[in-house]
């Protein structure tokens, strides 16, 4: 925190670009890594970044600015860290049971079915697709911030994104998914 104090210039920047984004960063953290802990490491080390790097900041997109530095932390933390699937058994199946905690009866048939269904298809998809469905559909930008993430036109981002839709609807019929039913239609409007 004396950091913040040494640069005042920075810091009003810091607050005025970053600080509103702080909500999103943890949710895309949280997606990214599946883990609380490694969540706020990621959200940290972030911010850590776009602090160090506030002085450069045009000011434009600063959610597409900051994913980006996430994405790449996140990317340098994936090639660090080492496989730990089996190091703590009990960790593992920690981690595994919070996501299958559910109180409704319908939840624990429906869920876990729809959400492998959707799953399977969002992972499908080429890397072009995915990328702007995780951007837009899950983390929730702005074409033109995904767009600038990308480093491609925005009509290219809308483009993707109704072709992954496409690609995810007719996955879904395929696997004979009846996304018409209220329960489906609930989850897909959750944006799981």
């Amino acid at each position: 925190m004396v950091l913040l104090m040494d640069r005042p210039t920075e810091t009003s920047a810091f607050e005025r670009h970053v600080v509103p984004e702080l909500d999103v960063l943890y949710r895309t953290a949280r997606s990214l890594t599946r883990n609380n802990a490694d969540a706020e490491d990621l959200v940290q080390e972030t911010l850590l970044r776009a602090y160090r790097a506030i002085d450069r900041f045009d000011g434009r997109y600063p959610r597409a600015w900051l994913l980006t530095i996430m994405r790449n932390a996140n990317i340098n933390r994936v090639r660090k860290k080492t496989p730990d699937l089996l190091d703590d058994p009990d960790a593992t199946f920690e981690r595994s049971a919070e996501f299958a905690d559910h109180a409704d009866p319908e939840a624990l048939v429906v869920e876990p079915v729809f959400d492998a269904v959707v799953e399977a298809a969002f992972e499908a998809l080429p890397a072009m697709f995915h990328d702007v469905v995780e951007l837009v559909d899950v983390n929730g930008l702005a074409y033109a911030e995904a767009a600038e993430i990308l480093g491609i036109p925005v009509g290219t981002v809308m483009s993707r994104l109704h072709r992954a839709r496409k690609r995810i609807r007719d996955h879904l019929t395929t696997a004979e998914v009846d996304v018409d039913t209220p329960s489906y239609r609930a989850r897909l409007t959750k944006g799981s």
